[in-house]
């Protein structure tokens, strides 16, 4: 039985490699005869419309994926089960990862392939499985090129307040993602938002992740998914993230790496849904215990479907976006 799966596993790699090699050429060709970007369905709507389709999405939408592109082979991968469970659930779905981890705790840390060959990896993704792209930016420079490719542009918690990179990357006319910088009051991001619309983007939405408490520890406070409404746009819970502890696992040669609490993930994701926040933002890995960036606060791909049926049954029966209406007057017999 172990060497008949074995057979059916090669298969399927060798399956993968074919239609990477296809999607290659094709590009190639593509960019040769047209001189612009492939279109997948996906990317043929407007920001607009699928900034429409999420913000109205019920009970939620999802950005979720591996946390950096580690090959292309990974990534073929994950995109096929996450999309696979995203319909079943039917949740909308955009496939996250990055091509560049540029903020790591260590010089010696992975960090990615790379904007150029990334971005490749990501367009030959978003084309195979017609998903939506979300990835992040470090640098103004970079984002009239992501925003070939990427449906929505994301940019870091640590640079949530860089007005020439959200200027930048709004003038792409692609959806902004803004991480609320864990140093952030939830009412900075109203700033943060503005300074998209006031370059003439009106697609924006805003990331909670959670706040400093200490040195080496994040707390994630229910009253900000809250607050941050006041940006008056889509209000997405990072799960994940918000669960580091950054800097706060020591190596075996000296140095230190962020820790994180995997099995709170649960925890925090069924209080953002219960408080009805329009989209969850989860990094889902099929190894995490091996996963060379950020695995202790990557969610086990077994366990993706089992979470996020649970997470629907919360957000129904919640009523979280709706403001309850508080009667002050005084009480009578």
């Amino acid at each position: 039985m172990k060497s008949f799966l074995s057979i059916v596993d090669a298969v399927i790699k060798r399956g993968e490699r074919w239609l990477s090699r296809l999607l290659d050429r094709s590009l190639n060709w593509y960019h040769c005869v047209s001189g612009f970007q492939f279109s997948s369905v996906a990317d043929m709507e407007s920001p607009a419309l699928l900034y429409n389709q999420l913000k109205t999405a019920e009970p939620f939408f999802l950005l979720v994926g591996p946390n950096v592109i580690e090959s292309e082979e990974h990534i073929f991968r994950m995109a096929k089960h996450i999309k696979t469970i995203a319909t079943k659930v039917g949740l909308p779905l955009v496939f996250k990862s990055s091509f560049d981890k540029a903020n790591r705790t260590s010089s010696k840390s992975f960090r990615g392939p790379g904007m150029a060959e990334g971005l490749k990896i990501l367009e030959k993704v978003k084309l195979a499985y017609d998903l939506p792209i979300v990835t992040d930016v470090h640098e103004s420079i970079q984002c009239e090129e992501v925003g070939k490719v990427a449906d929505i542009i994301q940019i870091p918690a640590f640079l949530c307040r860089q007005t020439d990179l959200l200027v930048a990357a709004a003038k792409t006319g692609k959806i902004v993602n803004i991480k609320k910088g864990q140093f952030c009051a939830p009412s900075v991001m109203v700033n943060s938002a503005e300074k998209v619309r006031l370059a003439g983007n009106p697609n924006v939405m805003v990331c909670e992740r959670g706040t400093m408490f200490g040195y080496n520890d994040l707390i994630v406070d229910p009253r900000n998914l809250e607050w941050i409404r006041e940006a008056n746009c889509p209000v997405v819970a990072d799960v994940t993230h918000a669960l580091q502890q950054p800097a706060g696992r020591k190596l075996d040669d000296g140095g230190v790496a962020s820790g994180g609490l995997r099995e709170l993930i649960p925890c925090i994701a069924r209080t953002a849904v219960a408080v009805g926040v329009d989209g969850i933002f989860m990094e889902v890995h099929d190894d995490p215990s091996n996963a060379p960036v950020d695995g202790p606060t990557q969610w086990p791909l077994r366990h993706l479907e089992e979470l996020l049926i649970e997470l629907i049954a919360i957000a129904r029966v919640s009523k979280g976006k709706q403001r309850f209406n508080i009667d002050l007057s005084p009480y009578r017999d």
